[in-house]
């Protein structure tokens, strides 16, 4: 089991890694944020693995409280960045694939 100290510093990892994937995701850098949303899938396992619950002295529950929030902050930034940005790739790509199957079915070549 962890101490609380340790676990409020997995929550400050927690929250550099989502501070790096709002820039990636602020750069359009799609592997980065790829690479670094696993980094952070990681880091909030091992919280969840380790972490008990247990009191927190007032400080560290404040301290702990600001860091999710800024976690869940940058969260809703990236998302407000990417759905928009999937939603795109998944128009191109149904785009794609009505035009390769238009393409089948009346012998057209690609251009």
């Amino acid at each position: 089991m962890m101490e609380s100290l340790e676990i409020i510093h997995l929550y400050e990892n927690v929250a550099v890694i989502t501070d790096q994937m709002l820039q990636a995701a602020r750069e359009r850098d799609w592997e980065l944020l790829t690479q670094l949303e696993t980094r952070c899938t990681t880091t909030v396992q091992k919280i969840r693995d380790s972490e008990q619950p247990a009191p927190l002295t007032a400080e560290l529950k404040e301290r702990k409280i600001s860091v999710i929030k800024k976690i869940l902050a940058d969260d809703r930034e990236i998302r407000d960045i990417t759905e928009p940005w999937m939603a795109e790739l998944a128009e191109l790509m149904k785009n794609s694939s009505v035009t390769q199957k238009l393409n089948r079915t009346y012998g057209a070549s690609p251009a």
